[in-house]
This record gives C-alpha cells, structure tokens and sequence, in this order.
C-alpha cells in the first residue's frame, strides 16, 4: 500500500470514528487519538522524513490536508452533538405556558404588630382612648413625675440608656401617662402602646421591646376593677384557660402595686405591673388625689407574642427569620 493510499485510509477511519462519536467526551477521545501529538497524523508526518526527497512534499501537503479536513469533521460532530443535547435538554424541561403561573407569597403581618393590633382592638372596645408619646424623654416625664426618688435604682446608667441634654430613652410607656394627665380632668381612660429600652439582654429580655400602657382615672374605681380587665385581657390574647397569678410588688408609681405572671413552660413568665396611681403622680399632673382615684398597668407585647405564637426566645422577633413570620 503506498504512502497516499495509507493516508487516505487512515482519514477514512477517522471520520467513521468521528462520525460514531455519540458524546462530546468520547469525541475528544478519537480527536486525540488521529490528531494528538502520539495520534495517527502525527505519527504518519513522522514518517514523512523517511520518503525519498522529491516524495516528501506531497505526502506533507497531503497530510496536512487532511488533517484540516479531520478538524472541520470533529468540529461539526460536536456542533451536531451540542445542538442534540440542547434538544433533549429542552425536551425534558419544556415549560408549558398554559399552566397558571406561579402566585407569589403573601405578605404576613409581624407577630408584634398582630399583638399590638389585638390589644388596641380589645381596649378600644372598653372605651380607652390611644396615646402616643416621644421616645426621647425628658427625666421628669420618665422618672420625676413618676415619684422615683434620685437615688432609685432606675437613674443610673447600668439601667437605663441616657442621651445628651439630661434626656433619657423611655424605660416605660409611663411618661405617656404623665403627658397624657397632665392638664386634663377626669374621668378618662387611655392606653399607650409603643417601645421602651432597657439594659436588659437574655431570652426573655431585649435592650428594646414593646409595652402597652393602660390607665383609667375617676372617682369610684378600685383595684378589683383593674384585676377584672386583665383577667379579660389575658382571655382575648391568650384563650380562655389562661392561668395568671397577681404578686405583691413595689413600684414608685403606684400604691398598693403587683406583678403579674403567666404560666409559661417550666414555670411562670413575668407579664407586667399594675396598681393603683400614687397620689403623688396624680398631683404632679395637677389632679387632686382627694377627689380623684385611678389604676395603672404595664405589659410586655413581646412576651406576650412569644405566648400565643410559640416563640422561645424575644430575639427571634428582631432577627428578620421569615419562619417567625409564618406562624402568624
């Protein structure tokens, strides 16, 4: 067999072999193996060397020839290749237009928001008027006027956050009260929800977290008045089986005062405070205790959704988890 006759079947096969190539991997393995550096051209060009002279130009030019037609071969099976697999691709991922589309989720409100919306929902029906009052408050509205002494506890810094001026960030929704009061006359009824800061961080305390304030002011009301409307708060936010229990307690404010707590996993969670209005805070906001009487409350909302939603821990309101939201 001469040297054309042996090239020209040496291309034969390589295209057969491409042309067989039923993945892109296996025809890099029969491109490499005619057109590699220890692949058929290359060791026919070797050969080359050894013809007579005059024969050594046509057998290059021949080979290399067809080495251009072994390379548009091999570029055209895996053109053919791709566009199968491009096929097959879209075969098995078709997307049929006719279905209906995809509904994007549903916002959620907050758990705190749901609790606060509740409370003002529940209280509004009893009549109480919503208040609202600054963040930044001034130590007579947070402290003075509230009956804390100078050297109460609550005044220095390793309670509570204070800011330039003399102001302090709220430690209680209560200078909502003082602001309320003052220059007003009884009888009213008034709740103030909002935020308060505190230095307080483990899992049931945060440095930031909501109460909801209520007050009522006339002159016949008494303490069993304001057990009565918490039992029936406790009721409409956490179900008729709720178990509460009042402990005796001090707080500046009010006289006699009480905690009180929910029962709670293990035991029982502190919900707030409440008492009757020292008479010194009513006088400071220019009404006559001698005439006038009223009670006081403070509770936790982030305590109180980590209740009713199962939350165990008063971080996870503030983390952004998408997963508190959905069990709202």
């Amino acid at each position: 067999m001469s040297e054309l006759e042996s090239l020209e079947a040496l291309e034969s096969e390589a295209r057969e072999a491409i042309a067989g190539a039923d993945g892109v991997q296996q025809l890099v393995e029969v491109r490499a193996r005619y057109l590699g550096r220890k692949g058929s051209v290359a060791a026919y060009l070797r050969g080359v060397g050894k013809l007579a002279p005059e024969a050594r130009g046509p057998a290059g030019q021949a080979a290399n020839a067809a080495k251009q037609r072994i390379e548009d071969w091999v570029a055209a099976r895996r053109a053919e290749l791709e566009r199968d697999a491009t096929g097959r691709s879209l075969a098995e991922h078709r997307y049929d237009t006719s279905l209906p589309g995809a509904g994007a989720p549903h916002g959620r409100l907050h758990p705190l928001t749901w609790v606060l919306r509740d409370a003002v929902e529940f209280f509004s029906a009893l009549g109480f008027s919503v208040e609202e009052g600054p963040e930044v408050e001034t130590d007579w509205n947070n402290f003075g006027a509230l009956n804390f002494p100078d050297d109460h506890p609550a005044r220095d810094v390793q309670d509570t956050f204070f800011v330039e001026g003399g102001h302090v960030l709220r430690t209680h929704t209560s200078p909502v009260q003082v602001r309320t009061m003052t220059g007003r006359t009884p009888p009213f009824r008034f709740i103030a929800p909002g935020r308060v800061y505190r230095y307080d961080n483990d899992a049931t305390h945060a440095p930031m977290f909501h109460q909801v304030e209520g007050f009522l002011v006339d002159d016949r009301t008494t303490f069993a008045d304001l057990k009565g409307v918490l039992y029936a708060f406790a009721r409409h936010m956490f179900g008729a089986d709720t178990e509460l229990r009042f402990r005796a307690h001090f707080f500046p404010f009010t006289e006699p005062s009480a905690e009180i707590d929910f029962s709670w996993p293990g035991g029982w969670l502190e919900w707030g405070g409440c008492g009757m209005i020292h008479p010194h805070v009513l006088a400071n906001c220019g009404i006559d205790p001698d005439r006038w009487q009223g009670w006081a409350f403070g509770m936790g909302l982030d305590r109180t959704a980590m209740q009713r939603f199962g939350i165990p821990h008063i971080r996870h309101l503030f983390e952004g988890d998408v997963r508190v939201l959905e069990q709202v």
